[in-house]
Parts: C-alpha cells; sequence; structure tokens
C-alpha cells in the first residue's frame, strides 16, 4: 500500500509517498502505526494521547476514512492509496 503525505507532515518525512508492504489483515490503522515507526519524526504530528490527532484526515482512495464503517479498522489491500492530511487553509 501507499501513502501520500501532504504539508508539514511531508515536510517532517521529507518525503511526500511512503510505500509499505503490510500482511493481508492489515487496517489503515496498522498501515498509519507502521508509517509512524518508520518516519518516528511524525509521531508528534500524528497522535495526541495515543490516538490519531483530531485535526488530521485520513483518505483511503480519496474517500475518508471517518464516512468507512470501521473508521481506523478499515481493512487495506497492497493497491490501496491512504493519505495524510492536516488542516487546510487559503485565501
Amino acid at each position: 500500500m501507499h501513502w501520500r503525505l501532504f504539508a508539514d507532515l511531508a515536510e517532517a518525512a521529507e518525503t511526500r509517498e511512503v510505500s509499505l508492504d503490510l500482511d493481508a489483515e492489515a487496517t489503515v490503522d496498522d498501515a498509519l502505526e507502521t508509517l509512524v515507526e518508520r518516519h518516528p519524526e511524525l509521531r508528534e504530528h500524528v497522535y495526541e494521547d495515543g490516538r490519531l490527532a483530531g485535526h488530521l484526515t485520513v483518505l483511503r482512495n480519496g474517500s475518508n476514512i471517518e464516512t468507512e464503517a470501521d473508521g481506523l479498522a478499515t481493512k487495506i489491500t497492497p493497491d490501496d492509496e491512504l493519505a495524510l492530511f492536516p488542516p487546510i487553509s487559503g485565501g
């Protein structure tokens, strides 16, 4: 599976894209933890009190994971693309 990182998350990880090989039963939460294990500098950006920071948005194949029935427990496939966004503002 493949992660896309945006804004300060990409800056912290020093990359915009990360590919991961996960087992067949992996979930979005597993992919998130593996991402942070590979790029520990993301931990302070991604987690608050051991949970996904409330200001972040996770997309799976373009859909907000919050709309998935299982949320972070949603199973992923090797072809999935996950994206991690901080709040975005503009003018």
